[in-house]
């Protein structure tokens, strides 16, 4: 029997790689997925917040009371040893607003040849926030809260040179911890696994697993 969708939950993010993961990491939930791209007329929500965290949780709450949706948003972030665990939170932005994936590789490689730290250590930081209220109504009432928010960390470190084609971002420079090729480089089915939005998403897909049945 083909299950009807039961409620809409909105992914914060016009980032097409970030939805793509998404949408692997919650298939097969009775949910229907939309996107930004369906609100236009929304105003955008500043990430003012000083953490991963702070930040995940203003945008899921903030798009959930402009849509009247259950919203879930991410944060994350590359942290650098060399460079003091910047870009951090600037990654997004690293190397300017209209920055090229290819922009950023190049500058954050530059920045470490010149800091003059032979140290490669680095990691990938993801932090996933559900907002929304907490019975399922046809109809959003009141405010809506931050339902649940999870953290995760990819250790690893930073290759020499950009290399392999898959991913987004910054996943053609890292190496996680254990393996010998980039983010670029592994099969999806690896990345799905390993990293850290992969990891984030898990935990957020065992709190809907046991919210949907509850609410």
């Amino acid at each position: 029997m083909i299950s009807t969708p039961q409620f809409e939950i909105v992914i914060a993010t016009h980032n097409p790689g970030k939805i793509r993961e998404i949408q692997q990491a919650l298939r097969s939930l009775p949910v229907k997925l939309r996107y930004l791209n369906h609100f236009p007329d929304i105003p955008v929500v500043n990430e003012v917040g000083q953490t991963y965290a702070e930040n995940a949780a203003l945008k899921a709450i903030g798009y959930a009371k402009e849509t009247g949706l259950c919203t879930l948003a991410d944060d994350s972030g590359l942290e650098v040893e060399a460079l003091g665990g910047r870009p951090g939170q600037l990654s997004a932005r690293f190397g300017g607003e209209h920055a090229s994936d290819l922009d950023r590789i190049e500058k954050l490689l530059a920045a470490i040849s010149q800091s003059g730290n032979p140290e490669r250590t680095a990691r990938f930081v993801c932090c996933m926030a559900l907002a929304g209220w907490r019975a399922r109504r046809k109809q959003a009432r009141g405010q809506p809260r931050l339902l649940t928010i999870t953290e995760a960390i990819c250790e690893g470190e930073i290759a020499p040179a950009a290399s392999g084609v898959k991913g987004f971002g910054f996943d053609p420079l890292f190496v996680p911890a254990g393996y010998n090729a980039t983010f670029g480089e592994l099969p999806m089915e690896v990345k799905r696994r390993i990293s850290h939005r992969a990891k984030a998403l898990a935990a957020i897909r065992v709190f809907l697993d046991s919210w949907l049945a509850q609410t």
